[in-house]
C-alpha cells in the first residue's frame, strides 16, 4: 500500500481532479487506488510479468496504487458481479457488451479522457464502433480484436499420417481429418463449444462461414435468421461427425477454459475459437508450442461467407469516481494500449512479458490500422517467442477474408438460446435439426422484439 496524504489535501487534489479531462492531470492527483482485472489461472511466469507491468506503471504514477483483482468474462457470473458491484474497477467485456453497457449507463462515461490520449482518434471505424454511444463518444475502449480461426495439434495431426504444414482448407477436408485423428489416435478429432453461450457464438460463427447470417437489420427492425438453411446445413454436418463418423470425442458440454485445457492437455484434434487464442492455451493451460497449430476458418463457396470478428473492450466501473476514473484511463492507455502504437512501450511491454517466459508475438486483428499494426510487429521481433511459422496458415490469410461482425441486438441472450440446440444434436441422435432451429428461431425473435 502506499502511504496516504492528510484529508484536507486529499479534498483539494479530489477538487482539482474533476476540474480536469486530462487523465495525466486528474491520475497524477492524488493518492488512488485503482483495482485491475486480472486474468485468472495465470501460471507463476504470466503473474511476475503482470507484477512487473503494475510496478513499472506504479513507479510512472506514484499517486494510484494499484491492486489486481483475478476477473474473467463469463456470460453466466458477469450479469451478477455487475449488479452486486463485485467488478474490479477497470475490467474487460467483449464487443457485444459494449452498446447495451453504454445505453444503461453500466460502465463509467470517459469518453473526455479518451479523447484527450494523442492517438483517442486513430482507432479503426468497424472496431471503435464497439465503444462507441450513439452520439460517437467512446465510453469502451477495444483493446484487441479477433477473427475466428481453427486451431488444431500438429502432434496429434502427425500421429494421424496428416500433414500439419496442410490443415484443412474445407470443411469436407475437417470432417475427414477429424475422423482419421478419432480412428489413428482415440482422441476427439474435433469439438465444439457448446455452453455459457459459447455454444451460440461457434455455432454463429460457423454459420457465417457457411454464408449464413443469425439476424437481418432493417432500421430498427431486427429479425431473427435462425431456421435457414445454412444453420441446417452447420448442424448436418456436427451431426453426421458426432454420429456416423464418432470423430467427435465423448465431452459435449465444452465451456471457453474446458475445451482450451482439453486441447492443451492433447485430447482434441481441432476446434474453432478466437484467432489469438494462443496466449491464453499457454499462460493458463500449459501448452506445449510444438504442438500448436492453427489456420483459418474454412468458408464455404458462397458470396456471403465470412469470419465471424469480435474482440475486446476496456471499460472503468459506472460507480467509480473521477480521480478512479482517470487513473483507470491511464491504466488503460499504459498496459493495454500504448504497446500497440508506440515503439518504446511496445518494446518494454515485450521485454518485460518475454523475460518471464510468457509469448510475444501472437497473431491478432489491429486495434488501429494495418500499417501500424504491421510496424508494431518490428518493433518487437528480437522478442518474439511464439512458433510463427505453425501460425502462417493462419497469418498468410487472415487479412483476406471477409470479417462479419457479431448479431448486434440481444447478442448475449441469442447466443444462450443456442446453446441448447448444439446440444441436443451432439447428445440425441434422433434430434430433429427442423424443429430445433424452428423453436430457436421463434424464441431468437421474441429477444429481439423485447429489446
Amino acid at each position: 500500500m502506499k502511504k496516504l496524504i492528510t484529508p484536507l489535501v486529499l479534498v483539494g487534489l479530489l477538487a482539482a481532479a474533476a476540474c480536469s479531462n486530462n487523465p495525466e492531470q486528474q491520475a497524477d492527483a492524488g493518492p488512488v487506488t485503482l483495482k485491475v482485472a486480472r486474468d485468472p489461472g495465470l501460471d507463476k511466469g504470466a503473474i511476475a510479468a503482470f507484477d512487473e507491468r503494475v510496478a513499472q506503471f506504479e513507479k510512472a504514477n506514484p499517486g494510484i496504487d494499484v491492486q489486481p483483482q483475478e476477473y474473467n468474462w463469463t456470460a453466466t457470473t458477469f450479469t451478477a458481479q455487475l449488479a452486486g458491484g463485485t467488478l474490479p474497477d477497470v475490467f474487460t467485456v467483449p464487443f457485444t457488451d459494449g452498446r447495451g453497457l453504454i445505453e444503461r449507463k453500466q460502465i463509467a462515461d470517459i469518453s473526455g479522457l479518451v479523447g484527450g490520449l494523442p492517438y483517442g482518434a486513430k482507432f479503426s471505424p468497424n472496431v471503435a464502433r464497439s465503444g462507441q454511444a450513439e452520439d460517437g463518444k467512446m465510453w469502451a475502449v477495444p483493446i484487441a480484436a479477433y477473427g475466428q480461426a481453427l486451431h488444431y495439434n500438429r502432434t496429434l495431426f502427425k500421429q494421424a499420417g496428416l500433414d500439419p504444414d496442410k490443415p484443412p482448407a474445407t470443411w469436407d477436408e475437417v470432417k475427414a481429418a477429424a475422423k482419421q485423428i478419432a480412428e489413428k489416435t482415440g482422441k476427439a478429432g474435433y469439438a465444439q463449444l457448446t455452453t455459457d453461450n459459447t455454444g451460440g457464438w461457434i455455432l454463429t460463427t460457423l454459420d457465417y462461414a457457411f454464408g449464413g447470417r443469425a439476424e437481418k437489420l432493417d432500421g430498427d427492425k431486427a429479425t431473427a435468421e435462425i431456421d435457414t438453411p445454412q444453420m441446417a446445413e452447420v448442424l448436418q454436418l456436427l451431426k453426421d461427425m458426432r454420429w456416423t463418423d464418432n470423430s467427435m470425442g465423448a465431452n459435449f458440454l465444452y465451456d471457453w477454459g474446458g475445451i482450451n485445457q482439453a486441447f492443451a492437455a492433447g485430447q482434441i484434434g481441432m476446434y474453432v475459437s478466437g484467432g489469438g487464442n494462443y496466449g491464453s492455451l499457454f499462460t493458463q493451460n500449459a501448452l506445449k508450442p510444438a504442438d500448436y497449430g492453427v489456420t483459418v476458418v474454412p468458408l464455404k463457396d458462397s458470396p456471403d461467407a465470412g469470419v465471424l470478428g469480435g474482440g475486446t473492450l476496456a471499460t472503468v466501473s459506472a460507480k467509480a469516481n473521477e480521480p478512479t476514473k482517470a487513473a483507470g484511463v491511464k491504466w488503460i492507455d499504459f498496459y493495454y494500449l500504448k504497446k500497440l502504437i508506440d515503439k518504446d512501450s511496445a518494446v518494454l511491454d515485450a521485454k518485460t512479458t518475454a523475460a518471464s517466459k510468457q509469448p510475444v508475438g501472437a497473431p491478432q486483428l489491429p486495434v488501429f490500422d494495418k500499417a501500424t499494426y504491421d510496424e508494431s510487429l518490428t518493433w518487437v521481433k528480437d522478442y518474439v517467442n511464439v512458433p510463427l511459422g505453425q501460425m502462417t496458415p493462419y497469418t498468410d490469410k487472415m487479412f483476406d477474408q471477409p470479417l462479419v461482425t457479431e448479431p448486434s441486438r440481444s447478442t448475449q441472450e441469442v447466443y444462450k438460446v443456442l446453446d441448447p440446440v448444439v446440444q441436443t444434436v451432439l447428445t440425441k441422435k434422433d434430434a430433429d435439426i427442423a424443429d430445433l432451429l424452428k423453436k430457436a428461431d421463434a424464441e431468437a425473435q421474441a429477444l429481439l422484439d423485447r429489446n
